[in-house]
Formats: C-alpha cells, sequence, structure tokens
C-alpha cells in the first residue's frame, strides 16, 4: 500500500503540470536570494507549461515515441492471437448499468475487434484493478462485455489480475503459452506500445505492434499554437511513457 501510494505521488510530482508548477514555486520562492536564477526557474517553468499546453508543443513529446511504431500494414505477417491492454475505467457509467472502460479504452477494443474480424485470430483482453469493495470488477471483465455485446466480438481470455504494464505481460503469457501462442498482435496506444512491446518481449513472446489513436500525425494549424486542455493531457501521457521507458532502460 505504502509502495503504491509513493508510486503515485511520485508520477504526479514529476510529470507536467505539476511538476512545471513546482519550478514555478521553487522560483519564486528562491528569488530573493538568487533573484536571477528563481526568476529563471520560474519563468522556465511558465514557459514549459504554455508550451506543453499546445498540440504543437505537445507533439514535440508525443511524435518521437508514435515514430517507434508503425501502423499495421496490409499483409503484414500475422500472430497467433491478439491481445488488447486495458486503459482507465469509468466506474459509474449510468447509461451501461455500471462500470464502462473510458474513452482510451474503448479505442483500443475498436481497433481490437476489427482486427478480429479481418484476422479470425482468438483475443485477450489483459487488466485489472478490481476494487470488490466498492463493487468494480477488473477492467478486462469490463472489456469482454463491451467487445462481446457492443462489438460482436468473442473474447477467448481474461487476464483480470494485472495491475501494470509489466503485469499484463507476465500474466498474458502465463495464459498463452500452454495454447501454444507464442506471436501476438498487440493492441495498445501508439504512445504506450514502446514499452508495452518491451514488456511482452521480455515475457518470452513474439510482438507484432498494431498501435492505434495516433495523436501527432494530424496537420499543425494556426489552432495548434493555442494552449488547450486536451494538449495538456498528451503532454502528461507521453511524459509518463518516457519516464516508463528510461526506467525500464535503468533497471536492466
Amino acid at each position: 500500500m505504502f509502495a503504491s501510494a509513493l508510486s503515485q505521488l511520485a508520477h504526479v510530482v514529476l510529470l507536467p503540470p505539476m511538476c512545471l508548477f513546482l519550478a514555478m514555486l521553487a522560483g519564486w520562492l528562491l528569488r530573493r536570494r538568487w533573484p536571477r536564477f528563481g526568476t529563471a526557474l520560474a519563468g522556465g517553468g511558465l514557459a514549459a507549461l504554455v508550451v506543453l499546453s499546445t498540440d504543437a508543443g505537445a507533439r514535440l513529446l508525443v511524435r518521437p515515441l508514435e515514430t517507434m511504431s508503425a501502423p499495421l500494414a496490409p499483409g503484414q505477417p500475422l500472430a497467433q492471437a491478439i491481445v488488447v491492454l486495458a486503459a482507465g475505467n469509468m466506474e459509474h457509467a449510468p447509461e451501461y448499468g455500471g462500470n464502462s472502460p473510458d474513452s482510451i479504452a474503448l479505442a483500443r477494443l475498436r481497433y481490437g475487434a476489427r482486427l478480429q474480424h479481418q484476422t479470425g485470430l482468438p483475443l485477450l483482453v489483459s487488466g485489472g484493478n478490481a476494487d470488490p469493495a466498492r463493487g468494480i470488477p477488473p477492467k478486462a471483465e469490463s472489456m469482454a462485455r463491451a467487445l462481446r455485446e457492443d462489438f460482436r466480438t468473442e473474447v477467448r481470455w481474461v487476464e483480470a489480475a494485472s495491475a501494470t504494464t509489466a503485469e499484463n505481460a507476465a500474466f498474458s503469457a502465463r495464459l498463452l503459452k500452454p495454447a501454444g501462442v507464442r506471436t501476438v498482435l498487440l493492441v495498445t496506444d501508439a504512445m504506450h506500445m514502446p514499452r508495452a512491446r518491451r514488456t511482452f518481449e521480455r515475457a518470452g513472446l513474439q510482438v507484432v505492434a498494431a498501435p492505434t489513436m495516433f495523436r501527432a500525425w494530424g496537420p499543425v494549424s494556426a489552432s495548434s499554437f493555442l494552449p488547450r486542455a486536451d494538449a495538456l493531457a498528451s503532454s502528461y501521457y507521453a511524459a509518463y511513457e518516457w519516464i516508463g521507458l528510461a526506467w525500464y532502460r535503468l533497471m536492466e
């Protein structure tokens, strides 16, 4: 519990916008003792916040991640199964009578369903984070229900115990390998794919990347330089993935 809370706190402190607010606060506190340094730190934090709140600025972090994984090409060598990774969860979705995958998870599910219909491959959904005390089921169960009821797509395996990307890979491999599956079509966001692919390969599976939700491939327009909440969210997501990749490399 303490380790989980510490991890969540580190995510908040290290990622924008909180890290930039902290830089501005530190600069303001230091400007009396070191006026130039304090002013530069506060100004730099504010400038970075403005830049990362624009679509053009967010692309500086997003595009390099997305170019690590090309879109799945027609006729690309197929795998033996499809794996769709969980994202977030809407805990109280009254229109569905309970829990539902969030918009990011639904985008992954749509692409996973599309691939399943095209290839006929068996499909696995992966994601836990259940909270029985609050009546919240594992994410994978909500994903499987959405695929079956809304996308008319059958689900062969439901991996409902994982809480991290590394566990997605390890626990999925435990289900797939006894069934003779060694190569998977891995479905997740383009930004998340480099880290996800790394963990699945370390779990002993061969990966054919099937990324979706490319955010930085559209044209840049005048509005791309205006601050927007969704651009800051993309910057946050990309920064999270960069830190995750750096951590994996450090631990190797």
